[in-house]
């Protein structure tokens, strides 16, 4: 059960919507799910979606479990296990690894690899299709996220998320150098207006932060340490596309070829023979610390860089180029 009292700030709110902006992790439709199922009360009342929230109501929440959706297959793929225990996961994901089944990618999932592992042992807050997922990672990058056992579980840890108390920090390849070694980047993320697999800055989309720090200066590029304060779908790769420095060979937001243009052969040549071996966008979830959900002890796991990523860092530390 969970329980949240209403601020002035949050006065003529939607019920589904203070839910939603409440229980981050938790979508929209289970939310109004639980409403229509009088699992939400306010004021020890059940209401309906649209009921508006008033200062010092009191909300409750209560999930229920429900399987998840019948059309995913569990599927015994090997799971880089970090951490495990009666309440939580967290996963080391290899790039190239979908975290979910969508359109195009139905099976050979993260999603299918823990409903073998965990089999009903997943949080329902995500809904059905998304069993377990606190939060996700594109599939060509690699690294550190966490899963939930349970609804409690995947609430506690989605206030953490939308509350900026989870940590997340990425390492990444980006193009250029930068003038200024660290920096921030504070531009609203919506979708592209015309190719709906993109996301864009868009004055119009959801609030987003990522504060970047170069590392090293390496031949055409940088390598990076990213922290986010927000977690918007591509808000990395959006973000250092949008100040001129794109992950390397993020073909989405123009890390790959298009980056060669304007240079001498030597370095043409370099560039190209790059990116012709490393082919997905060098972007890695290394660190990540949250408070359990349980005993509230700060938890801080580390990820190695993966092998092709520190390959593509070793042939980059050329001062020749």
């Amino acid at each position: 059960m969970f329980e949240f009292i209403a601020s002035f700030e949050q006065a003529d709110e939607r019920l589904d919507k203070f839910l939603a902006l409440s229980l981050a992790s938790v979508t929209r439709s289970k939310i109004q799910k639980l409403i229509k199922d009088e699992r939400v009360t306010v004021n020890g009342q059940p209401c309906k979606v649209n009921t508006r929230v008033r200062p010092g109501d009191v909300i409750k929440v209560e999930f229920v479990a429900e399987p998840p959706s019948t059309d995913i297959e569990p599927e015994p793929i090997p799971l880089d296990i970090v951490f495990e225990d009666e309440t939580v996961l967290v996963i080391n994901k290899p790039a190239g690894m979908v975290v979910h089944p969508a359109y195009g990618n139905k099976s050979g999932t993260l999603v299918n690899a823990l409903l073998a592992y965990c089999g009903d042992n997943l949080s329902s807050a995500g809904g059905t299709q998304r069993p377990g997922l606190v939060h996700r990672l594109d599939k060509d990058t690699s690294g550190l996220l966490v899963v939930a056992k349970n609804d409690a579980a995947h609430a506690l840890l989605g206030d953490q998320l939308s509350k900026h108390k989870m940590m997340r920090e990425y390492h990444a390849i980006c193009w250029g150098h930068f003038k200024e070694k660290a920096g921030t980047v504070n531009a609203p993320i919506g979708r592209h207006p015309k190719i709906r697999t993109k996301m864009t800055i868009n004055e119009k989309g959801k609030f987003a932060v990522t504060h970047y720090t170069e590392i090293k200066e390496l031949a055409l590029t940088s390598y990076v340490k990213l922290n986010l304060e927000t977690g918007r779908t591509h808000q990395i790769r959006v973000h250092m596309a949008s100040i001129g420095h794109p992950i390397f060979a993020d073909s989405t937001y123009g890390g790959r070829f298009g980056r060669t243009a304007g240079l001498n052969h030597t370095r043409m040549k370099f560039a190209v023979r790059l990116l012709k071996t490393y082919t997905r966008q060098m972007l890695h979830a290394k660190t990540l610390a949250f408070y359990h959900p349980v005993s509230q002890e700060l938890l801080t796991f580390q990820s190695s860089i993966p092998q092709d990523m520190q390959n593509l860092l070793n042939e980059l530390d050329d001062p020749t180029v």
